[in-house]
């Protein structure tokens, strides 16, 4: 491994948060960690996100509250890896399924032939309830196949009302096309892997953040990093994605990969470049958990950063 990312993978297995050296001896090192993945639970971050826990599964009010709501927190505790055995994460899951599935009894609002719908709420739902072993429930084949009759010519998903149908939506696209990648990866749904294809086509026809016609980039924040994104696309998402789809050694993904590299730091670390959460107990989108300040080298982007270019193979590893 390069001495940079030898540092930062030593800096990760120094944290304090089970999860984060569980997954990076899984992701990075590819070490057998199955037997240890009951310490998950016993991290802060997912105490936190499990604190305060109802007997429905849910935290109370709705479940879309940002960024307090169990939905919010069912990602998250998705992405920490957190086992399907852990009955907290199950409930929660369960209780995320039962409110989109109530949800899918009223058909979307159609604008000039298109439906205007969240494909980032279904599709994170489906990410992270696959992960935490509700793929065989029916309700979540109803919701594949909802995602599917969504989507647009262009492979993407929009809820604008006002969007005239010429692009979709890459803040609503990138979480569908990670629940349909899990689905179809857990249940052979061809279907479903068919539709997160298309969608990937639409991220790597753009080199994951530029115009078609002149290159241009199409929105700066699109370029830093941030975790957790909160239902915001930028290219570290996207990547992450394309790496779980095994499509991130594309050519047109090389772009992205680059601006990924230019932002490490000399150290192998890479920070967070703002965040669109705040802290606990404040008034206005409080998060659960503690992600990191701004400014300030990220457990998590570094982790995801890792993933993606070891995906890429542009991680020397010995």
């Amino acid at each position: 491994m390069d001495l940079p990312a030898s540092k930062a993978v030593e800096w990760l297995l120094q944290s304090e948060e089970p999860a984060i050296r569980l997954l990076t001896r899984r992701d990075i090192l590819s070490e057998p960690v199955e037997a240890d993945a009951s310490l998950i639970a016993s991290g802060s971050m997912v105490s936190a996100l499990l604190s305060g826990q109802l007997p429905d599964g849910g935290f109370g009010r709705n479940p879309y509250r940002k960024f307090t709501g169990v939905h919010w927190r069912l990602i998250s505790l998705a992405e920490l890896g957190v086992p399907a055995s852990d009955p907290r994460a199950a409930a929660a899951a369960r209780r995320v399924l039962a409110w989109i599935s109530r949800g899918l009894r009223h058909p979307p609002v159609i604008v000039n032939g298109l439906p205007r719908t969240h494909g980032s709420v279904g599709g994170n739902a489906l990410g992270a309830c696959c992960r935490l072993g509700l793929a065989g429930e029916p309700a979540m084949r109803s919701l594949a196949d909802a995602l599917i009759s969504w989507q647009w010519p262009d492979g993407g998903w929009n809820c604008d009302l006002k969007a005239t149908g010429h692009r979709s939506s890459f803040h609503e696209s990138v979480g569908a096309v990670w629940g349909l990648h899990e689905y179809a990866e857990a249940t052979g749904y061809r279907a479903a892997g068919d539709a997160a294809n298309r969608a990937a086509e639409l991220f790597l026809e753009h080199r994951l953040f530029r115009r078609l016609r002149t290159g241009e980039i199409i929105d700066p924040r699109w370029l830093n990093l941030r975790y957790p994104p909160c239902g915001h696309y930028d290219i570290l998402y996207a990547l992450v994605v394309l790496g779980r789809m095994s499509r991130v050694r594309d050519p047109r993904a090389s772009d992205a990969l680059d601006e990924l590299e230019r932002c490490r730091h000399a150290d192998g670390r890479w920070v967070a470049q703002g965040q669109w959460w705040k802290p606990a107990g404040s008034s206005y989108t409080p998060e659960a958990a503690d992600w990191g300040r701004a400014a300030e080298p990220n457990q998590m982007i570094t982790l995801n950063c890792l993933r993606v270019l070891q995906a890429a193979g542009r991680l020397a590893l010995r």
